[in-house]
């Protein structure tokens, strides 16, 4: 088995309508990247063939979806050439020159040094670089963002909708490349798709830059959609996490928590209706009756709550990984000695 003395760090970079932009993205891309997977996903504006005719950066390699995929269809696509090429890590770049190549060191160092398998830019850890940012879009990313920590499990990033990424090439391989949302919901999707690998994510500072562009990405028109999703996800992650792979005190605390908070919620609105329509005044001992399970279940689900922020992946998968397959192989040389 040959092990590689540098590795190999692949860019894929997302092509639609960014004839504008892309060739000043490719230039910034520095000298620490071996291959960079320029995807046209069915650009309009012919983003590959532009890319090919001005473009003499020897790292460039054009792919093509026929059919436009969104942007996580495009990043896919990227993820299997670099892969397939040998990459060790995958980075995402958007083609529209609002992610700073130069932050690519960055994003891959926690992955070399096997701290994490996933990095994701953050642009709110300056204060005073999201007051550039629009209220609009900071209230959105603040509701996406608690969403997500439900939905994912992962309570400590913020940020969700950020798509400047490192992924891991082992951890990518692992991943349901057909079953991950294609469109906007792709970053998002992706982090639950890490938790089920128990993947360990981590944030990348990095500054907010916004100018007069309109986003495509509409709060009011995604928040219906998005909470349909993350409810989805959120009942997955629990089954997966809870009960099919493993089981804990947290998974009686759920049901239980929510039995004795929904029982002592209808048990107390219909005395509370049957009182008001009587016109008498409900006992004393019916409202404790109702109470007390009410602020049990809140205590359980609470508790559980506080299990699941604490149970965040900590160990890299890819490190893990690395350690099971050495030890395999040793003890089966072992054996066969």
């Amino acid at each position: 088995m040959t092990i590689k003395s540098t590795p190999t760090i692949a860019v894929v970079i997302p092509c639609y309508r960014v004839t504008q932009q892309v060739l000043g993205v490719i230039a910034g891309i520095g000298a620490e990247v071996s291959a960079i997977f320029a995807v046209d996903d069915a650009c309009p504006e012919g983003s590959g063939d532009f890319i090919m005719s001005n473009c003499t950066d020897p790292r460039v390699t054009v792919l093509r979806n026929l059919q436009n995929q969104g942007v996580g269809g495009a990043v896919l696509t990227g993820y299997r050439a670099a892969i397939e090429a040998g990459a060790d890590v995958i980075v995402k770049v958007d083609g529209d020159g609002q992610m700073d190549p130069r932050l690519i060191a960055d994003f891959i160092a926690p992955i070399l040094a096997e701290e994490a398998d996933y990095t994701k830019g953050n642009r709110f850890f300056d204060l005073e670089e999201i007051r550039a940012m629009p209220k609009v879009r900071l209230f959105g990313n603040a509701v996406l963002s608690f969403m997500t920590k439900l939905s994912s499990g992962y309570w400590d990033l913020f940020d969700p909708t950020n798509g400047y990424t490192a992924i891991h090439a082992d951890v990518a391989r692992h991943l349901p490349f057909d079953k991950i949302s294609h469109r906007y919901f792709f970053e998002t999707d992706m982090l639950f798709r890490l938790n089920t690998l128990r993947a360990v994510v981590v944030d990348v500072p990095m500054d907010a830059r916004y100018g007069d562009e309109v986003s495509n990405l509409k709060v009011s028109k995604v928040v219906g959609e998005f909470l349909f999703k993350h409810v989805r996800n959120f009942l997955k992650r629990i089954f997966y996490n809870y009960y099919l792979r493993d089981m804990s005190l947290a998974s009686m605390e759920l049901p239980l928590g929510l039995l004795l908070l929904t029982a002592g919620s209808g048990f107390g609105l219909y005395h509370w209706l049957n009182s008001l329509h009587q016109g008498t005044v409900t006992p004393a001992g019916t409202v404790m009756l109702a109470a007390l399970p009410v602020l049990m279940g809140i205590q359980l689900i609470l508790a559980f709550l506080s299990y699941d922020i604490a149970n965040v992946p900590r160990r890299a998968f890819h490190k893990l990984r690395r350690v099971q397959k050495n030890s395999s192989t040793h003890g089966g040389t072992s054996r066969l000695k």
